[in-house]
């Protein structure tokens, strides 16, 4: 039996694709094989020596040390694409929501003295300073293209806007899904320079903290949009303060309210809802609970942001697994290993991504012990995992 434990409360429809035969939840009589969670944060969390996979029922990554996981072998998963419908829906609302001062008009309308006689002509006479603007013929700035970065530039689209998108490293796949209208820029600085409104998505890393500041805010046109869903931290907030003091921006819409931005009169900050539907949720945790059961079970990666997409199908034989860091020779002595031990690959894969390797290899005979330790003493080997037969 495997043991999954569950730090969050994850979509039933995702844990009901663990198979009762072989999997169990929270179980304490035995040791942690993996992990799926949400938004629990796992940098303070004592991850069991165990654990061979973790799983985030969502796109970010960010609550999860990956440094320290990648250290040790261990694949970390998330469902990228499985709530990009959710995030392009609440974009597109804040496009509409921004662009026509809907949130502060309501509050104007709730402010009204409903015991003034003359209620209708003061309504008529207040609503000339919420007039908005239209989108057709705006243009829309999107940073990363991503499954959800796609979604938003092809709805705007639809809409009528003149869409451009920036992202270094689009996959082959999301450039297939993008229109062949949106025009793509090669720098950050054209976005800010042409656009009406800015919608970012892309993950936190290092590279995109404050990626949103004030070098390229001043290159906005006067009362432009700025929409964040993505991460809290990829937009300096003192920054974004002052470009809307400064009319630089009308309208900041984020996900991550935090002091500063609450209450001002510019300012829309939700709660975090960008994936917050029940089918973003059921979406996100089903696709990644499929990818743990074929990791656990099979040793397939799919989907997993620190090691390489690495999938062979089992048809007979007995299944090893190998990520270790990525280094000449480590394949040759593996094979080495093994051959000396009388056994016979019958397949092997091996793929790399960045600094890491992984190596999937099925056998003609069951492993011995001996074979996993004289491999797991490999320099630079970081996990190895026995499967046994299909």
């Amino acid at each position: 039996m495997h043991n999954i434990k569950v730090l969050n409360n994850i979509d039933q429809n995702g844990l009901d694709r663990f198979p009762k035969e072989s999997f169990l939840f929270n179980s304490e009589k035995q040791e942690i094989d993996a992990i799926i969670l949400r938004s629990h944060d796992l940098h303070n969390f004592k991850i069991p020596a165990s654990v061979k996979a973790i799983g985030r029922a969502g796109a970010g990554v960010n609550n999860i040390p990956i440094d320290k996981m990648s250290s040790r072998g261990v694949p970390v998963f998330n469902a990228p694409g499985a709530n990009a419908n959710a995030v392009k829906e609440l974009t597109i609302a804040a496009l509409l929501i921004s662009a026509r001062n809907i949130c502060a008009a309501r509050d104007y309308v709730n402010s009204i003295d409903l015991d003034d006689v003359n209620l209708k002509s003061s309504i008529e006479k207040g609503k000339k300073q919420f007039a908005g603007i239209e989108l057709p013929g705006r243009t829309l700035g999107v940073i990363g293209l991503g499954s959800i970065g796609v979604n938003v530039a092809n709805a705007a689209l639809a809409l009528g806007m003149k869409v451009i998108g920036f992202d270094p490293k689009v996959t082959v796949t999301n450039a297939w899904k993008l229109s062949s209208g949106v025009e793509k820029v090669d720098d950050l600085d054209a976005i800010f320079k042409r656009s009406d409104a800015v919608t970012v998505h892309v993950p936190l890393v290092e590279q995109t903290k404050n990626l949103i500041n004030s070098e390229c805010l001043n290159l906005l046109r006067k009362n432009s949009i700025l929409i964040n869903f993505s991460r809290g931290d990829i937009v300096n907030t003192t920054d974004v303060l002052t470009a809307l003091n400064e009319n630089l921006l009308s309208s900041f819409v984020c996900d991550f309210p935090e002091p500063a931005l609450i209450k001002h009169q510019k300012v829309i900050a939700l709660p975090h809802l960008g994936a917050s539907t029940m089918e973003a949720e059921q979406n996100c945790a089903v696709m990644v609970a499929n990818n743990l059961i074929d990791y656990i079970e099979n040793g397939n990666i799919n989907y997993s942001v620190n090691f390489p997409t690495a999938v062979m199908n089992r048809v007979n034989g007995y299944r090893l697994t190998v990520a270790n860091k990525n280094i000449p020779n480590m394949v040759g002595q593996i094979s080495t290993y093994i051959a000396n031990a009388g056994l016979n690959i019958e397949d092997l894969l091996n793929k790399s991504f960045g600094d890491l390797a992984y190596t999937i290899v099925d056998l003609d005979a069951a492993i011995p012990a001996k074979i996993i330790d004289q491999i797991s003493n490999i320099e630079g080997v970081l996990l190895v995992r026995n499967l046994g037969s299909s």
